[in-house]
């Protein structure tokens, strides 16, 4: 019998991109009211959100993501790229354990719930309850990969009690200390705290992610693979893919406002330190109001084959920039995505890219 040949092989940010799989709007909710989705909103957008808990996304928010959505994933098909799905699911479903209850959210960022590290998905363990089952409208797809010849592993399960969340939790003021969340009670983390790059992967410690987590990671790896932590001056931090990206070898993008590039692992001491331009500005205030993402979704873009990039056609800035640096632009529309968790690279999972592993660092 000959041996499988993966169909899942993703060492980098930039290879050639060959199939990916991209979020899907369907069933979209509200996210429960939980104090670790509260943190990563400013007190009045928790406030807003806390009403709305539970219920639909407005239809016209959903319809004019679901437009771009369609259209980006045109655009892909366009590039040669396959593109995969979850499954529709009800995310209104109330589900739970022993200890709590929640109902879901979205599909819409398969980023934050798997982790590709060269043939193998991990799931991840997610800090928010209402992202507990994030993996399973993927699990058609899952199963497939597997069958195929991928490796599927899926990190413990956490519990989400209160000791995992420090009660007296508040967002750092400026100058003050970064604080988090999360408790180092048991090991949590989202796939989009980190980026990878060959043998080595970057991340940030959040309010999703703790050490534990990285920690878990690390040894679940070994030795073949080296892990640095990226200090973010977030007062909010969650996900790395709007404050330090890879778009090629030798070449890294950095939120000015988050990252201080002096205090970047020695690693990087030989990498090009592209600093990102300040967004243009939204004028949209429904989209200010219900993005759940910050401003600077500039940042999260999808690199298509280390020159071609994907990049919000809204931020003319960082069209610009990406020129500037080398790479050609693809303009594409996905504004109105925020609301659900993000942008390009938020909205996507490269599951296969044309490359062998590699070391980019001595």
């Amino acid at each position: 019998m000959e041996p499988l040949v993966s169909p899942v092989g993703s060492h980098n940010e930039w290879d050639p991109l060959e199939e990916i799989v991209v979020g899907r709007l369907d069933g979209a909710t509200i996210p429960s009211a939980h104090p670790v989705v509260a943190s990563n909103l400013p007190p009045w957008a928790a406030r807003l959100q806390g009403i709305a808990a539970g219920f639909r996304y407005p239809r016209f928010l959903v319809e004019r993501a679901q437009d771009e959505l369609d259209r980006f994933i045109a655009l892909l098909q366009s590039f040669g790229v396959t593109v995969r799905r979850p499954d529709p699911v009800d995310h209104k479903r109330r589900f739970g354990t022993p200890d709590w209850s929640s109902r879901g959210f979205c599909s819409a960022c398969p980023r934050d719930c798997m982790l590709v590290i060269g043939d193998e998905i991990i799931e991840t363990p997610m800090a928010w309850p209402c992202r507990y089952f994030d993996t399973h409208p993927y699990r058609t797809l899952l199963k497939d990969y597997f069958r195929r010849g991928a490796r599927w592993t899926a990190a413990p399960k956490p519990q989400l009690t209160d000791a995992l969340f420090d009660a007296d939790y508040r967002p750092p003021e400026a100058g003050e200390p970064v604080r988090r969340i999360v408790t180092e009670f048991e090991p949590v983390f989202d796939a989009a705290d980190f980026v990878r790059a060959g043998r080595d992967l970057f991340v940030t410690p959040s309010n999703v992610t703790n050490r534990m987590g990285i920690e878990w990671l690390r040894r679940h790896l070994g030795s073949g693979y080296r892990i640095h932590e990226i200090e973010s001056r977030s007062r909010r931090p969650m996900h790395i893919d709007t404050t330090f990206l890879p778009l090629a070898p030798g070449k890294v993008m950095v939120n000015p406002e988050y990252v201080d590039v002096d205090r970047l692992p020695a690693v990087l001491r030989s990498w090009e330190i592209l600093i990102a331009p300040e967004p243009d500005p939204i004028d949209h205030r429904l989209l200010k109001l219900t993005s759940m993402c910050g401003k600077w979704l500039n940042m999260n873009v999808l690199v298509l084959d280390g020159h071609r990039v994907v990049a919000e056609r809204h931020h003319t800035g960082m069209l610009r920039a990406l020129e500037r640096w080398g790479f050609e632009p693809v303009p594409c529309d996905l504004l109105h995505y925020a609301p659900f968790g993000g942008s390009f690279h938020c909205a996507t999972l490269d599951v296969r890219r044309r490359g062998a592993l590699e070391s980019y660092f001595s």
